[in-house]
């Protein structure tokens, strides 16, 4: 059931071994939301699909949870009392990139694009089917656990642009870009395809870790705003450019 937020006690008495081992061996998911029946309801559907849940009411306790507590994924609705969704996900990402799914309320492209903005591993819209946010739930899982193809290169240095991938740190000649990790995910994938163009699938794969839905735009908006940030750097050079119908291509504009 959804409850307040208590430290958590490490004894195990009262379980036996089977049952100890069987919750250490489940994905363990904190469900915030403050409706408290559609939590119960869903973190008892999570349960039939084999994960340990956790529901918490407000905003506040969830930070305090994350900060205090191993969880494999959140699932955060944006509507909350004490701390909206966004300013939780915002503390998250200052601490931990542990994959965040936000409930957003139907047809909220505003409360969408921010939570991508901060950092959203996916979003679903209110009302949902149990069924399709589990399916998301795995899929960002899987992403998280994948191990990389490859091993990145440390930097990579593109005319006047610099990005230290260790240190998630970007640069154009002297100026610094504050990205979000979305658009730093999204310039590393847009490098790593050099001279070929990157489809907006394969952006929303790399980037947003999910296959790219009819008419969703989030690809677009992250290069909107990546484009936005590279003229507010001066960085002239550096050309984020639309190939109609396919996708993007970065180059230098020599």
């Amino acid at each position: 059931m959804c409850k307040s937020f208590e430290k958590e006690d490490d004894s195990a008495a009262g379980l036996d071994h089977a049952q100890i081992m069987a919750e250490n061996m489940a994905p363990r998911i904190l469900v915030v939301d403050d409706d408290v029946e559609l939590g119960v309801l869903l973190s008892d559907y999570l349960g039939t699909e084999g994960f340990q849940t956790e529901c918490l009411l407000n905003g506040e306790e969830a930070v305090a949870a994350v900060a205090m507590r191993h969880y494999d994924a959140v699932i955060l609705d944006i509507m909350l009392p004490r701390m909206s969704g966004t300013e939780v996900l915002r503390r998250i990402r200052a601490e931990s990139q542990i994959p965040v799914i936000m409930l957003t309320a139907k047809g909220d492209d505003i409360d969408r694009v921010i939570g991508l903005e901060l950092g959203a591993d996916d979003y679903v819209p209110k009302p949902y089917f149990p069924r399709e946010l589990v399916a998301r739930l795995r899929a960002v899982l899987r992403r998280q656990a994948a191990a990389p193809a490859a091993a990145l290169p440390t930097s990579f240095d593109l005319g006047g642009l610099h990005v230290d991938v260790s240190a998630r740190r970007v640069r154009h000649g002297v100026r610094l870009l504050d990205l979000t990790l979305s658009e730093f995910k999204l310039l590393l994938a847009l490098l790593q395809f050099g001279d070929n163009v990157a489809s907006k699938e394969d952006l929303s794969l790399k980037v947003l870790g999910r296959p790219r839905a009819e008419y969703d735009r989030s690809v677009d908006v992250h290069v909107s705003n990546l484009r936005q940030k590279l003229v507010a750097a001066q960085a002239a050079d550096i050309v984020i450019e639309t190939v109609r119908g396919v996708g993007y291509r970065l180059r230098h504009a020599s």
